[in-house]
């Protein structure tokens, strides 16, 4: 789901939470057992697949939010601006919560419960969520009638093969991959080499790959079946570009929507104000609502500044969100253990997200692995689950792999930081001291919010007394993950968190760790490439049995905590939101791993 942020399940993904420390114990904070037993089972929840919904699954309007009116304005709070709004370009939480409000693809998540906890996979601007006669090697979708874009516009399969041709293009380096790869059948970043320039020189994909027969049908041919197109399809990744409007790199800052806002108004770092698209029609939507009027967003808010106003409540506060701050660790505990009017504005849940320092494999001093391990046992995790809350923002993290995700091991922790979270800093100077390297240098480059200010600190004083000699160095939060995305970066270590982009580890190990998709902008940010770990992933995604699959899966995940130490796990992330006393329809929805957007409404 981020620079700055976590990939989730429609790459909604990310941005860390908290601040300022709590008194804790050894899990590095508030301990809550009554919301503990519900994350568990929350997380367990999330495990489970989620079905492919047909015809009369797909078709509009979404269901009504009970007692919802229309109008108003709604104030949104925000720590990070938005670094990209072309959709094939996002793949971070932040911008994946906007993308719910602006873009539509061929499939979306429609919620089938009015709680966030129930979702099937439905046909978004399609007719339904794919039909496949083969297993899936073929997919057909029917685009529906009356679609526009936000200028009018028809959208016409002209307007998706201008979409999934662009996305081969060289300055399309963010997004997702999985379509293009599955297109070009490759696992690497070769998929550029099947078109190269996009469709800008007038060369395109051919009908065997990409099929196009009439102005509503859109075929893919893929050489091996890809069962998983719809949730991939469902990501904002991949969602609708318009062929008319495509400025190429230009459209990030202002491209055509096609959901139920537009964007009026954007001042990167400053501002966002979005109004009702007036040529969304509702009859073709079976995922949004379009109740408040219009939508002000300003930026740089830090979490505890948006905490403390949304907990006074008091002026346009009151009609006030933010999509993705945290209630900080200052005010966690106060919010959850506050009178009942207060509970009943917040909402909580686990995330898909799993944090880890990535060790950069590009540099050669770190090619060493006594280096690696001695950075693995002296890091502490203590100090980055105080600063995002305690126990009810955070946990201690064993393997790459969330508890949202099947697969996951609760036992694995090659680290032994879920018993020792304030690391082993005896353990890791020896190793040092084997590998002749005592006082070696690392330059850290850190996330430069309050957040990450404070656990930044507390881990360079750990490696410093590991016998290391750290040299932080801050990087701002809107470009972070853009920053750590470049291959030839300065950086030795950094933090990043990742959320499966649906509920599998095939959406996990191989972006985050294939060796053959690193390049700029590729999520594979400590830039391993083990041999052992490519043919593993490649006998991984051969297998059909989930099962099997899964179990596949946490075997790779375990062989780089624990052999490879290319990165180092650190957090499984919790989320509390609290919202203004009248803004209604708040629920935390397990998909977005976060507040719905999409069914918001003033009271």
């Amino acid at each position: 789901m981020s620079r700055g942020g976590r990939h989730a399940y429609a790459a909604l993904s990310i941005f860390a939470a908290g601040a300022l420390v709590l008194s804790g114990c050894s899990k590095g904070g508030s301990n809550a057992s009554d919301n503990d037993k519900k994350d568990q089972q929350n997380a367990k929840r999330q495990q489970a697949s989620i079905k492919f919904g047909d015809a009369k699954d797909s078709t509009g309007p979404a269901t009504a939010v009970p007692g919802a009116k229309t109008g108003g304005t709604l104030e949104v709070l925000q720590r990070d601006s938005y670094a990209h709004l072309d959709p094939a370009q996002i793949y971070v939480s932040d911008e994946g919560s906007l993308a719910t409000l602006i873009h539509r693809g061929l499939t979306g998540y429609k919620a089938t419960s009015n709680d966030g906890s129930k979702h099937e996979v439905v046909g978004d601007l399609a007719t339904d969520s794919g039909t496949t006669t083969d297993g899936g090697k073929t997919w057909k979708y029917t685009l529906k009638d009356g679609i526009k874009f936000s200028d009018g516009t028809p959208i016409t399969s002209a307007d998706f093969r201008q979409t999934f041709e662009r996305l081969f293009a060289p300055f399309i380096n963010q997004g997702p991959t999985y379509l293009q790869q599955w297109l070009a059948d490759t696992n690497g970043a070769d998929y550029r080499k099947l078109l190269p320039d996009g469709p800008y020189k007038g060369k395109h994909l051919p009908d065997s790959v990409l099929e196009t027969p009439d102005s509503k049908t859109v075929i893919f041919h893929f050489k091996t079946a890809h069962p998983d197109l719809p949730y991939a399809l469902a990501m904002a990744g991949y969602a609708v570009v318009s062929k008319k409007g495509d400025t190429k790199e230009k459209y990030d800052k202002a491209p055509v929507t096609s959901g139920p806002y537009k964007i009026q108004s954007f001042k990167s770092g400053k501002s966002m104000v979005l109004v009702k698209n007036t040529n969304w029609d509702a009859k073709t939507d079976p995922i949004r609502n379009q109740y408040v009027d219009q939508m002000n967003f300003s930026f740089n808010v830090q979490y505890e500044d948006s905490t403390k106003a949304l907990l006074a409540d008091s002026g346009a506060d009151q009609t006030g969100i933010s999509f993705n701050n945290s209630v900080d660790a200052g005010n966690i505990s106060a919010v959850l253990g506050g009178d009942a009017a207060v509970k009943a504005r917040t909402v909580a849940g686990y995330q898909p997200y799993v944090g880890q320092v990535n060790i950069n494999q590009s540099h050669a001093a770190l090619k060493d692995k006594t280096v690696r391990e001695a950075i693995a046992y002296a890091l502490p995790i203590t100090p980055m689950i105080r600063a995002f809350g305690g126990s009810s923002a955070a946990e201690v993290a064993g393997g790459f792999i969330s508890p949202t995700v099947s697969g996951y091991d609760a036992s694995f922790d090659p680290w032994g930081k879920k018993k020792n979270p304030g690391g082993d800093a005896a353990k890791a100077k020896a190793l040092l001291k084997k590998a002749g390297k005592v006082g070696m240098k690392l330059t850290y480059g850190y996330i430069n919010t309050p957040e990450g200010q404070q656990y930044s600190a507390a881990i360079a004083a750990a490696l410093d007394k590991a016998g290391f000699n750290v040299q932080r160095q801050d990087i701002p939060a809107e470009t972070f993950y853009d920053q750590i995305g470049k291959v030839d970066n300065n950086y030795d270590i950094y933090h990043s968190a990742w959320g499966a982009d649906w509920p599998s580890a095939s959406t996990v190990i191989p972006p985050l760790f294939d060796g053959r998709v690193i390049a700029d902008g590729s999520p594979n940010y400590s830039h391993v490439n083990d041999p052992k770990v490519n043919a593993d992933i490649d006998a991984a995604n051969a297998i059909t049995d989930p099962v099997k699959s899964a179990a596949a899966w946490e075997k790779i995940d375990q062989y780089l905590a624990k052999d490879v130490i290319n990165a180092v796990p650190t957090i499984d992330y919790k989320q509390v939101q609290i919202a203004g006393s009248k803004v209604g329809g708040l629920v935390y929805d397990d998909v977005i791993g976060g507040i719905d957007p999409r069914r918001l409404y003033i009271k």
